[in-house]
Parts: structure tokens; C-alpha cells; sequence
């Protein structure tokens, strides 16, 4: 089985969130939360949270294609998040939060929007699809304390009410392609 590892970089929502999910699943080596999309350099938390730099919070996965396909990410990517609000999940509001697979090669361009135009035409959502499908720019790593949030602090009050219940309907739906334990 293939080892060669690609990288993938999708912004849906609070990157708490999204990492979480992406690292249960099989041939998902890691995950980075951080920023990427907007107009200045190396920026903080601080400055994307105020919605004006342009940035939306990402994750970067690096993925053994050989086990679990850029697709098949996309796939996890349109069902845990709502793809049709524009600057929006659930209550996160603001730019940072859009919906956007930012693609690094051709290939992953054409598979984000053959897979936008599938799930737009068999009407999976009842409002159009808003993601944004961008190349990649710069990807920022976040700060030291974003990363793993979940699993470090898994008490804390997000992430009991929040990310909890998005991680169950995730297993509950997806349990077939998470890692073994």
C-alpha cells in the first residue's frame, strides 16, 4: 500500500471542530489547523477572528491516497458542515468561517467541482451550495494551543456542546472508515 502522503486544505467551519472529525478517519496522518485565503501575512487569531483579513480557519490533512481518496474527504467534507451559508456555521458567523476547498493541483480542482456539480444536480441540499473552490495560496499554521483542541480539551464547554455531538452523528454515520483503535 501506498506510503507516498498528499495534502489536502478545507475550511468549514471552526477548525476545532473540523480537526477533530478528520483525524478519526483511516489514512488521515495528520491534521493542522490554521488560516489560509486572505490578504495579509503570517496572521493571528486574534486578527482573523475580526472577520477583515480574509482568512478563513482551515485544516491541512496530509492523507495516504492509498488508503482514503481526496474525494473521499470531500465526501466527509459536504456532510459535516453546511455547505449552503454563506459566512456561517451554525454560530460562528463571519468570513472566516465560509465554506472553501482550497485545492492544490488541477486534478483536486476538478474533483471539488465535479463533486459540487453532483451533489448541486441530485439536490442533496435545499439551498445552492455556496463553498468556494480557490487555490491555495499560503497555508498558516495556527497557534500552538489550536492544535488537537478537541483532544486536549475535551471538558471544556465548546467541546462538550458543540463538538460532541457533531464527533457522535460523525461516528454514527462514518464508523467503517474510522482508525482502528
Amino acid at each position: 500500500m501506498s506510503k507516498k502522503l498528499e495534502t489536502a486544505i478545507l475550511a468549514n467551519g471552526c477548525f476545532w471542530c473540523t480537526e477533530a472529525i478528520f483525524q478519526l478517519l483511516e489514512g488521515v496522518e495528520s491534521v493542522t489547523s490554521g488560516y489560509t485565503g486572505g490578504e495579509i501575512k503570517n496572521p493571528t487569531y486574534k486578527e482573523i477572528c475580526t472577520g477583515t483579513t480574509g482568512h478563513a480557519e482551515a485544516i491541512k490533512i496530509e492523507f495516504n491516497p492509498g488508503v482514503i481518496s481526496f474525494e473521499d474527504l470531500l465526501k466527509v467534507f459536504f456532510s459535516t458542515h453546511d455547505p449552503t451559508t454563506l459566512n456561517r456555521q451554525g454560530y460562528d458567523k463571519g468570513t472566516q468561517y465560509r465554506s472553501a476547498i482550497f485545492y492544490i493541483s488541477e486534478s483536486q480542482k476538478q474533483t471539488a467541482e465535479k463533486l459540487i456539480k453532483a451533489l448541486s444536480e441530485a439536490q442533496v441540499f435545499n439551498d445552492p451550495i455556496v463553498t468556494e473552490v480557490t487555490k491555495l495560496s499560503t497555508f498558516y499554521k495556527a497557534e500552538g494551543y489550536h492544535q488537537n483542541y478537541y483532544n486536549n480539551n475535551k471538558t471544556q464547554g465548546y467541546c462538550v456542546a458543540v463538538i460532541n455531538p457533531k464527533l457522535e452523528k460523525f461516528i454514527k454515520n462514518y464508523g467503517d472508515k474510522l482508525k482502528k483503535q
